[in-house]
């Protein structure tokens, strides 16, 4: 019996070596040094790692939810929170690209918004050493700028759901937002610079039409901004007048 347990073992290292030799993934140090003063949870850094691991093992630089979800201890939705959080946060970013291969316009996960912010980290933690040694201020240091990105990220977490626009989107179509949704939200925020509650005003406004799609979202966003209506009160006030001319 103990022969055959010692084989065993020996079989199992030998399986374990050969998996291992498979190789490793490029992990940059200074993502596992700085990411908690992003904000980052550890869940998030995993995700992260996955996508690098997708991206360089796997070839695949949009893996789905699914395919996320079962290498990490996460469910679905919890990967479909994360990746909004990161995304809102402007961590990652979902860009589009021209596959010469296949001759079509392909999705990507891009981490280069989390590079240029630890690329600043680094910038920052020089300035600072630099400080330190002529004896000048460094009241913008890495450790300044580590705080305020962490109140940022303690901030967003402990938002309430409810308060929450992607969580409000989510209950009214009633199923988890898509990454490319996500990031449609996140354009009329930051590109287009709607502010949250008017954007609630026209999902509201869209489920009051029996349209709940962001194309008629969308629609009814440019009409307002055409018409210039850039607040919540503008907005009822322009779409009663509308309704009475009907």
């Amino acid at each position: 019996m103990a022969e055959f347990l010692a084989e065993e073992e020996r079989g199992f290292a030998a399986g374990l070596v050969t998996a291992m030799a498979d190789g490793g993934v490029s992990l940059p140090y200074v993502f596992l040094k700085h990411y908690h003063k992003l904000g980052i949870t550890d869940a998030e850094a995993m995700l992260m790692i996955q996508l690098m691991a997708f991206r360089e093992k796997d070839e695949k630089s949009f893996p789905t939810i699914e395919e996320i979800q079962s290498r990490m201890s996460s469910d679905g939705d919890a990967v479909v929170r994360m990746l909004q959080r990161l995304m809102k946060q402007r961590l990652i970013d979902i860009v589009e690209s021209y596959d010469s291969a296949s001759g079509m316009h392909v999705e990507r996960y891009s981490l280069i918004p989390l590079w240029m912010r630890l690329a600043a980290i680094i910038a920052r933690e020089e300035t600072r050493l630099t400080a330190d040694a002529s004896g000048q201020p460094a009241g913008t240091g890495t450790a300044a700028y580590g705080a305020s990105l962490q109140a940022e990220g303690a901030g967003e977490q402990a938002k309430q759901p409810e308060e929450n626009i992607f969580y409000i989107f989510e209950q009214e179509f009633g199923r988890p937002l898509s990454p490319m949704e996500v990031d449609m939200i996140n354009g009329w925020i930051d590109q287009d610079r709607y502010p949250e509650p008017l954007i609630l005003a026209a999902l509201k406004e869209s489920v009051f039409a029996g349209k709940v799609s962001f194309r008629y979202i969308d629609r009814i966003l440019l009409d307002w901004n055409r018409n210039n209506i850039h607040t919540v009160e503008q907005a009822r006030e322009y779409t009663q007048k509308f309704r009475s001319a009907r």
